[in-house]
């Protein structure tokens, strides 16, 4: 145990993870755990929450994490259960594909909150509670972020800021020795993409567009996630990381 506190790098993960329910957030959670790490998560369904951290014996919490006040008060919670908080994981999101003349306000709306306010809710939420240690931000990008992808507008515009964020920020709380990077995924076979990826006419266009020839599974970018939150990471932030197929960077579709 000395050894652990004399050396930061080889402390277990203590994250908060929001979005903890969804296809990479389970991925993530089963990882943490295997690594010998715990969390605590947040959510919108109570009994998905509950069923999932039954499973590891974790605390969970339900809160939107757009709402900035609501996301505050239940971190006290997760704080007196890990003891020391030193990582903080963001998986909420949404899709939204329609062209922006066909975007009403509370799509764009909605989707802002999902996706860009809630990952600064998580920052600014996590940043005064972790300690001398520091610690690590891991945010959720995309690849619409840094490509044109068409009816992209809305979720491209979010996931653009988020990336700002990600720069801005890591450079704000380097002193403190707090990391802060994203990953950026292509398309990752989840529920909350099963429309896309069920169906033949829009599987087969995309997956062309991906030059390793697969959609991601939530494994995929999940080890991303993990590698980006441990502690042994200490020498990367400001960083938003492609996992991707080569979606994000490599031109033409197979």
């Amino acid at each position: 145990m000395s050894e652990l506190q004399n050396d930061p790098k080889k402390l277990p993960i203590k994250a908060v993870i929001v979005g903890a329910t969804g296809g990479i957030g389970q991925a993530v959670c089963r990882l943490i755990a295997e690594s010998g790490g715990e969390a605590f998560l947040i959510g919108r369904s109570s009994e998905k929450l509950q069923h999932l951290a039954g499973v590891y014996g974790w605390g969970c919490a339900v809160a939107d994490a757009s709402d900035w006040a609501q996301l505050d008060s239940v971190m006290s919670g997760a704080e007196g259960l890990l003891g020391e908080i030193n990582a903080g994981i963001n998986l909420a999101g949404s899709v939204l594909l329609k062209p922006m003349h066909l975007t009403q306000f509370q799509e764009w709306q909605a989707t802002l909150n999902a996706n860009l306010t809630s990952a600064a809710g998580l920052l600014r939420a996590c940043v005064p509670r972790m300690t001398a240690n520091g610690g690590s931000i891991v945010l959720m990008s995309s690849a619409a972020a840094s490509i044109g992808l068409a009816n992209h507008e809305a979720i491209a515009a979010c996931k653009a800021g988020v990336e700002g964020l990600v720069r801005s920020a890591a450079m704000t709380y380097a002193a403190k020795k707090i990391r802060v990077n994203a990953v950026a995924p292509g398309l990752v076979q989840t529920p909350l993409t099963e429309r896309i990826w069920n169906n033949p006419r829009s599987a087969e266009v995309s997956l062309g567009m991906h030059p390793l020839g697969r959609f991601g599974q939530p494994e995929d970018v999940a080890r991303a996630i993990l590698w980006l939150a441990s502690p042994e990471q200490s020498w990367v932030t400001g960083q938003s990381i492609g996992v991707d197929g080569g979606l994000g960077s490599l031109k033409g579709s197979r």
